[in-house]
């Protein structure tokens, strides 16, 4: 028998449950082609447009103060990145739970969970992330060995990103858990607003326009942060409305529940710690960078060459992976594990397709795509142009390693993927690096060849761990709530 979609409406309430939209069935029944490019084309565009305002940052910070100044994002961004990814891991705990909850068509346990996530990604976020951040940055600046002139650029710059860190968080958890559910079309909406004020406020504050004054690198920050703000109000007030198939409001209280908590935790820390062991890697991965001959040069063709024009595959894959996650978790919670699995190969197809066009322009027209930034410096050129072409094959096996990652962590398996980028995303790579620079002398391409067999191992380990399994006995719940 087809679940009804007023079976989801809690007991407790149904005159308010029935005001908010329905989950979207269609997931959990009929084709499954069509169902997983129902959550993916909305999911990869989202990431395609939010990859487009960090490379706008770029061209503008690239052509009016340098590539220091390229450099000084793409360091702050990747330390940034360390330290916020902790509170994400609430949110692919919080994920995973929604997608079982909805595919069983469970809504209380649906909102419950949403709730507690982000009451508790609020606390952690104002309480700890803002006020360490701020007084760690110039540790955290010396410890990617960052030049003097980047560092000038980059303190203020990251100072700003931790301090008002909370839109951001709010837009990539109410994103995440709306695809959860289902719904990958508002996410897309709500990322498309964000961009549009982003780029006009990184445009009027790092250019300057009439009486406000030209902020450089640090308007970057400013920009984002004020419209993150913005959009993060705009989302809580349709969360509280109803508007949205999530919603936060309901009858059984707003303190904290630790029974729900607990849970959050459990399933996402290891996929917490996985992110901070990939974005360590990440670090170190910089210091490398910083200690060659070359370092102002090689650190700015990776903050546009990696962290920037290769987002293109990595946001899209990563839009592929929360759909491949929300697909398979929700089918698992309707007890269609078959179903599941088959999702997860149809999302690894759709991103190699997207890997192999994106890799055509990167390893025929490199040069044109990093004039775009600004960067002609003939030193610049020729390393930049060189980890695109190593990246053109490396995208093949992101996009596949993010899709059944997405099929891991979607169906409650967050341990398999964090000792995965131990290996391939710590061990591998900086190994590698740190055998030729004792042995011989450490150049920029023997550092893209780690990062190429990096991507490599994780492509193949993250296929196997798939197929063993052992997701398909994951239990997720959490009590009914009384009253």
């Amino acid at each position: 028998m087809k679940p009804e979609e007023n079976k989801e409406a809690s007991p407790a309430d149904p005159a308010k449950e029935s005001e908010t939209p329905g989950y979207d069935r269609s997931i959990v029944e009929g084709p499954l082609g069509p169902a997983v490019w129902k959550l993916a084309w909305p999911t990869m565009l989202t990431n395609a447009v939010g990859g487009l305002q960090g490379i706008v940052d770029h061209i503008l910070v690239g052509n009016l103060v340098g590539y220091q100044g390229n450099a000084a994002i793409g360091v702050s961004f990747q330390i940034f990145l360390v330290v916020v990814v902790f509170v994400s891991s609430i949110f692919i705990g919080m994920n995973i739970m929604i997608s079982r909850f909805t595919g069983a068509g469970e809504r209380e346990k649906v909102d419950r969970t949403f709730y507690q996530g982000f009451l508790t990604a609020i606390l952690i976020t104002v309480g700890f992330i803002a006020p360490v951040g701020y007084f760690a940055s110039p540790y955290l600046l010396n410890l990617v060995n960052a030049s003097a002139a980047v560092q000038a650029e980059a303190l203020p710059f990251l100072r700003i990103m931790f301090l008002f860190s909370i839109g951001m968080m709010m837009f990539f958890m109410i994103g995440g858990a709306l695809r959860s559910a289902g719904d990958a079309k508002t996410p897309m909406r709500i990322a498309i607003m964000l961009t549009v004020l982003n780029l006009t406020c990184n445009v009027i504050l790092i250019r300057g326009l009439g009486p406000i004054p030209a902020f450089g690198t640090k308007g970057a920050a400013m920009g984002t942060s004020i419209a993150s703000g913005l959009v993060a109000v705009y989302s809580l007030w349709n969360l509280i409305r109803g508007n949205w198939v999530l919603s936060l409001r309901h009858p059984h209280g707003y303190a904290p529940d630790l029974s729900v908590i607990r849970k959050l935790f459990k399933f996402g820390l290891p996929a917490g710690f996985q992110g901070i062991a990939m974005n360590v890697g990440g670090v170190l991965m910089l210091a490398f960078i910083g200690s060659l001959a070359e370092s102002a040069a090689a650190q700015a063709a990776y903050a546009v060459s990696y962290t920037q024009l290769f987002s293109l595959i990595t946001w899209t894959s990563f839009g592929l992976l929360g759909a491949a996650a929300a697909v398979a978790g929700q089918n698992l919670g309707a007890k269609q594990p078959d179903r599941a699995n088959a999702a997860v190969h149809v999302a690894a197809k759709f991103g190699l397709l997207v890997a192999i066009f994106v890799g055509f322009f990167f390893f025929f027209f490199p040069s044109q795509l990093l004039g775009l930034f600004g960067m002609s410096d003939p030193l610049v050129l020729e390393i930049g142009t060189q980890l695109l072409r190593f990246l053109s094959v490396s995208g093949l096996f992101v996009s596949v390693a993010l899709t059944y990652t997405g099929g891991l962590q979607g169906t409650g398996d967050t341990k398999g993927p964090l000792y995965i980028s131990i290996i391939s995303q710590v061990a591998i790579p900086l190994g590698i690096c740190f055998v030729i620079r004792e042995t011989s002398t450490l150049e920029p391409w023997h550092i893209w060849f780690a990062i190429l067999c990096g991507h490599f191992s994780r492509c193949v380990l993250s296929m196997l761990r798939f197929r063993q399994g052992k997701w398909r006995s994951i239990k997720v719940d959490i009590s009914t709530t009384k009253g």
